[in-house]
Parts: C-alpha cells; structure tokens; sequence
C-alpha cells in the first residue's frame, strides 16, 4: 500500500483521502493513523487539483487521477503533514480517469469516459511525464444505460508484474496486456468475456497469485476467476451474490479487497450500504456469502485493509466521512470503531 511518509521529522503510518471537489470535498486530505486504535486525525489538505477522485502511494510521492472530462494525473509530496503538489496536473489524454496504479515505471490511469488505459513514464522526481500509449478499448454491453460503449474503470498490475490488468464496465470484460518498460508502450495480449450485464468494476488477486476476484457493479455479484500468470489467461469460475438472498434495494457494489492471509474478502455494496464478508476456501478456487453489515455511512465507494488484516477503512461519499472497522480474526465481521468527517470522500490509502 505504499511506503512510509516522514511527518515533522518521524515515521508515521498515514492516510491519504481523496474526494470530489466538485460534490464539496476538500481535495487530498492527509491524516495519522493511530497504531493502538486506528484512529485518524487529519494533519493538513491541499485543494490544488480538481476532483482527485482515487490516489496510489509511491514511497514520498501520492498520485492522484484528476476525475475530469479532460483528465490528469497529479502528484503530492507527502513528507510534510500536508499533501504539497509536485508541479502542474499531467493530461493523460483520455477523459474521467478514475483509478491509477503504478508498474514498470509507469502510472497507468484507467479513464472511464473514454474508454481507454494510459501509460505514463515516471521521471526520477517521481512525477509523471507526457503518456507514451493510449490504449483504447473497444465494445458494449446489454445496459445500454451504462454500457453503450467501453468503461475502463480500474487497471493494475498482476502480482507476477509480467501483465497489466484492465477492467472494462462497458464492456462486460477483463483485458490483459502486457507493458514495455523501456518504451512505455501497451499491448493487448487477450481479453476474458464476463457475463453480459455484470458490469465489472474491481478486480483483486488472491495473495498466492493462482484467483483473482471481479466484483461487478451493474449485479451485485463477485465472479471468481483462476489465473494463469504464466500465460496471462484470466477463466472465470462462477458467482457469488455479494448481497443477502432475497435482497430488494437497487445495489451497486464498488471496491473490493482480500486479506492477507487469503481467508476472507470483503466488498462495499452501495444502495443497501454495507460491507459484504466472503469467505475463500483454502486455495482461493471459491468464495462464499457470510455476512453484511452496515458501511457506517452513505455510499461506501472505496475501502482498503491496514496492511497487518487488522482494520477496514471505507470512504463513504455521500455521507461524507471515512469510518474505520475492526476484523474479527474467526469470522472476518467488521465492528464499526470510529469515523472522521471528509466530505465527498472518494478513496483512502494507507502508507
């Protein structure tokens, strides 16, 4: 989850909050993470960029998408209490980024309007320069609403870092591609085809590298897949209902994460705004519905694990706050243990 940043001359495990300007948020917000507890308290902001909807930690550098029609990337040094940005937005060509991650000296952006993932090569600063490639999907989907063309909604690298992995709502599917160090360039190396209509948004890896977990937006559904990092082939398993049997509110689920010993997995489901607990078999071949409880808020958007399993952070944006849970080791229910105001809250990463 990122390195650790040095606040007034001493480490410290820290937050990062991103948020939607545009809905009121206050921009990048930092915090300090309380070891005992997990409590966060804000430490200082910065407002300098519009809309730093998701953020994706780099040793001292914070990157932020700028969730536009004509879409950057930013980038924050984070040894001060204060985000402070490291020169002007960068374009990635491409409209309403809305998630980032980094591999091969690269910040790769998915943008979800466009329909497209972009590569752009890290300087020694850290800070993004202009994008090599532009990779632009292609197709649709049956929810015309949503899927009248491509939707690249998330894009990571795989835990082998041989492949990039984009994820496509539009399009009902999962692209594998396979990044040039040197030059930057992206190359579609296949695509997996998902139902029609799940509308995938996340996608998480199992700790052993062997499943990756798609959780899908437009049902409220998780579909296991088994990956062969060797050959870049991702096969899709089966579903598993990320709500309760006979649930009737309209549901969007949004963000999923596994803990590190691979026993549970858990998804925020907005509408019924909860945390839906799955439990993974012993390898990770199969998940299955334990439990849903309340997300502490309205339309949890994000959430990620302290890097021991121990805690859950969720980015409720509508309520506008961040609300921490802790894990129970046996049965992996979150309990609710504090929350802290952060309007529009979009992402939190810990580092």
């Amino acid at each position: 989850m990122g390195g650790t940043g040095t606040v007034q001359g001493r480490d410290a495990v820290r937050a990062y909050i991103g948020s939607f300007t545009s809905a009121g948020g206050l921009g990048v917000l930092a915090a300090d993470v309380d070891a005992e507890t997990g409590a966060l308290t804000v430490t200082g902001g910065s407002d300098a960029v519009a809309d730093p909807s998701f953020l994706a930690l780099a040793g001292t550098v914070l990157h932020a998408v700028s969730e536009t029609e004509a879409g950057a990337v930013a980038a924050f040094d984070i040894t001060g209490p204060a985000p402070r940005p490291l020169g002007p937005p960068v374009p990635v060509d491409g409209a309403a980024p809305t998630h980032l991650a980094l591999a091969a000296g690269h910040l790769l952006t998915a943008n979800y309007t466009s329909g497209s993932v972009t590569a752009l090569p890290l300087a020694e600063d850290g800070t993004a320069r202009p994008a090599t490639t532009v990779l632009r999907h292609e197709g649709s989907g049956p929810v015309t609403a949503r899927q009248a063309g491509p939707h690249a909604h998330q894009v990571l690298p795989d835990p082998s870092g041989r492949w990039v992995v984009s994820v496509d709502l539009g399009t009902d599917s999962v692209r594998i591609c396979a990044l040039d160090a040197g030059t930057g360039a992206l190359t579609l190396h296949g695509e997996t085809a998902l139902r029609p209509g799940t509308g995938p948004r996340h996608l998480v890896f199992h700790p052993a590298g062997a499943y990756a977990y798609v959780l899908n937006e437009l049902e409220p559904t998780l579909t296991v897949c088994r990956w062969d990092a060797e050959a870049g082939v991702l096969e899709p398993l089966g579903e598993t209902p990320v709500v309760p049997e006979g649930a009737t509110i309209p549901s969007y689920p949004s963000e999923v994460v596994v803990a590190p010993d691979g026993r549970f997995l858990w998804a925020a489901v907005r509408g019924d705004d909860t945390l839906a607990v799955l439990a993974l078999d012993g390898d990770g071949a199969a998940a299955s519905f334990l439990a849903s409880v309340p997300c502490g808020g309205t339309w949890p958007r994000d959430l990620t694990l302290d890097p021991a399993g121990r805690r859950l952070y969720v980015a409720n944006e509508r309520s506008g706050d961040v609300t921490w849970f802790t894990l129970d080791p046996e049965n992996g229910t979150p309990a609710r243990a504090g929350a802290i105001e952060a309007p529009a809250a979009s992402c939190v990463v810990l580092g």
